[in-house]
């Protein structure tokens, strides 16, 4: 008995030790292709799904990212928003309400998925369990946040040649939201201005 009992112990100490050691590798493959892109500016394609698959919304837009945490994302019309961070705060603003809404900038990943792609990678195992398969020129991680109060309960993010193909949230509800990158340009020199936002005449302003 007491020989199964050490037996059992050495295949779990095994069993975690393997563990470890693929989450390591996911998280050093993850980060090597993250961190090769320290700007991204592409066209973006939108859709969300309820938990049965039913189309909710459908969107198109373009993005630009920027280390560490500079992002501009911009819906195009008829449901046009603009979403900016300059690393601080983020200004979310709607032309059909002539609204915008001001917020300092939740430094968590697990909270604000376009920081995930331009803010600082050497956070991300702090935030999320992350595992990965790969095949030919696709790679695929799957991201679980560790903390409770999350947007999502899960977060696919695939790289097809080393580029940023596509993501997929699916949040408490089973909905899902999957975003396809197009014409992704990386590394590109790009102008801070546009990381600012500079509130036009009449809008309401709404402090959170």
């Amino acid at each position: 008995m007491r020989l199964i009992r050490m037996l059992l112990l050495v295949v779990l100490s095994v069993s975690s030790m393997s563990a470890l050691a693929a989450d390591e590798a996911a998280v050093q493959r993850l980060t090597q292709l993250l961190s090769q892109a320290q700007t991204i500016s592409a066209r973006f394609s939108q859709l969300t799904l309820d938990g049965s698959g039913t189309q909710l919304q459908e969107t198109a837009g373009q993005l630009v990212l920027k280390r560490p945490g500079l992002f501009r994302w911009h819906t195009d019309e008829p449901m046009e928003q603009l979403l900016v961070s300059n690393g601080k705060k983020v200004w979310l603003y709607d032309p059909d309400l002539q609204q915008v809404t001001i917020q300092t900038l939740d430094q968590r990943l697990t909270h604000t998925p376009a920081l995930l792609l331009s803010g600082d990678v050497s956070k991300i195992s702090e935030n999320f369990d992350i595992s990965y398969k790969e095949g030919g020129n696709v790679v695929d991680f799957i991201l679980k946040p560790k903390a409770k109060d999350t947007l999502f309960d899960s977060l696919r993010l695939s790289f097809r040649s080393g580029v940023l193909n596509d993501m997929q949230l699916i949040d408490s509800i089973g909905q899902r939201t999957n975003i396809l990158f197009l014409s992704v340009k990386m590394n590109e020199k790009l102008d801070d201005g546009q990381f600012s936002f500079d509130i036009p005449d009449g809008v309401d302003v709404i402090q959170e």
